[in-house]
């Protein structure tokens, strides 16, 4: 099995909420693998670019959202939106 690139492309929109998108690559592998697998070194860097974009999105977070604490018990919902979507 090869090694690819992740790109990581997350784009959070202007009322905090996110979207992150997958190249074509990365689809075809989590289909396929149903996971991705990182290397020591790739965890690394993907811990570093991770907590770098955790940082950055609580600028754009209101103070209720930057104060919220969450535990592994606690159901995380997601809601499913156009990609297009360009109100925030």
């Amino acid at each position: 099995m090869g090694i690819i690139e992740i790109k990581m492309n997350f784009e959070q929109k202007k009322d905090g909420s996110c979207i992150l998108h997958f190249s074509e690559e990365e689809i075809k592998i989590i289909q396929n693998k149903k996971s991705i697998h990182f290397t020591a070194e790739g965890l690394r860097h993907f811990g570093n670019v991770l907590m770098r974009m955790v940082m950055d999105f609580n600028m754009n977070f209101d103070e209720k959202i930057k104060n919220l604490v969450t535990t592994e018990k606690d159901q995380i919902k997601v809601t499913e939106k156009k990609i297009h979507d360009n109100k925030s």
